[in-house]
């Protein structure tokens, strides 16, 4: 087979645009789900501290950071950054960081960058990395006066009960929700209303799009842990061991992938006209839009498209691939 290379390449791929397979639903709970979540950790902060602190009479501190938290903790509450280790001590012990650093070195240009470089290794090593915790190293030298004069009291008021507020609001609203898991552990997801293949007649050959139904049937942003990658591969196996290795015949009009994984994953689209007149007349047109090479142009005979190909495939809304006649 040849191919021609297009030096247009879709802007997609080089931004990393991934493609987010939540429904609509999903995507206005966890829009409500952070709007409850803030005004938990507002109420419950000034019910603690109803004077407030240094120039905010009557009212509560509130953390900026609280707001990244409020994403993770309900746009992806299964994610491995969103779980309540990292809550706590990435919030805590970054706090603690950067009221240290501020405290050493008060007034420098570069304490606030000191603090959160620090931060960042700290929560690497303590295995608790959660990205807001950065801005609340930071807000500790940066902050102004009466931030600084909390000293130490600053992981208390309001770092602890801002995160104590943010964390219960997750559990509590989460739990609504058959198919979210907040934390991670306390909610399985429930079994799958289709057939499943026994065990003992697997044999399983996976491919690219059978990760794509798999992430379409969680029906939440992945951002994986351990254990959904787990349930991810046991619901890729079952589409794998679903269909045929290859399609009968290559029609044109239609598009074939490969079947691989990764990187070696691609899609080619049959072109309706044949490649050349005379000799090669037999051969048909390609394009590849999707996966390695998306954008060539080459030419092959039916034999060989088929011997290339795995399944035939369609685009699904949301841009997905998925096997001609799979959900």
């Amino acid at each position: 087979m040849t191919s021609s290379s297009k030096p247009l390449h879709p802007l997609r791929s080089w931004l990393s645009i991934e493609r987010n397979q939540t429904s609509h639903g999903e995507k206005w709970i966890s829009a409500l789900g952070a709007l409850i979540g803030i005004t938990v950790v507002y109420q419950l902060t000034h019910w603690c501290f109803p004077g407030g602190f240094g120039n905010h009479p009557g009212g509560a501190i509130l953390l900026a950071s609280m707001g990244a938290s409020a994403v993770l903790v309900f746009a992806v509450p299964h994610g491995a950054l969103s779980q309540p280790w990292a809550v706590i001590a990435g919030h805590l012990v970054s706090a603690f960081i950067g009221v240290s650093c501020q405290l050493m070195f008060p007034e420098q240009a570069w304490t606030g960058a000191l603090a959160v470089g620090l931060a960042v290794g700290a929560m690497h090593y303590l295995r608790c990395i959660h990205p807001p915790g950065g801005a609340t190293a930071l807000a500790a030298v940066i902050g102004g006066s009466d931030v600084h004069a909390l000293g130490y009291h600053y992981l208390l008021t309001p770092v602890a009960i801002n995160v104590a507020a943010i964390l219960l609001a997750g559990i509590a609203f989460n739990a609504c929700f058959a198919w979210r898991r907040y934390p991670v552990h306390l909610h399985r997801r429930r079994q799958q209303q289709t057939a499943t293949v026994p065990s003992s007649q697997r044999s399983v050959d996976l491919t690219q799009e059978d990760f794509h139904a798999a992430i379409g049937q969680l029906n939440s942003f992945v951002d994986i842990t351990d254990e959904n990658l787990t349930e991810l591969l046991e619901l890729a196996k079952q589409h794998a061991e679903r269909d045929a290795l290859h399609p009968d015949q290559i029609e044109a009009g239609h598009c074939y992938s490969n079947g691989r994984l990764g990187r070696a994953w691609s899609v080619r689209r049959v072109s309706v006209t044949p490649a050349l007149s005379g000799p090669a007349a037999d051969r048909l047109v390609y394009a590849v839009v999707a996966g390695d090479g998306i954008g060539d142009i080459g030419h092959a005979t039916a034999a060989e498209l088929r011997q290339w190909a795995r399944f035939e495939v369609t685009l699904r809304p949301g841009g997905r691939w998925a096997k001609l006649g799979n959900d």
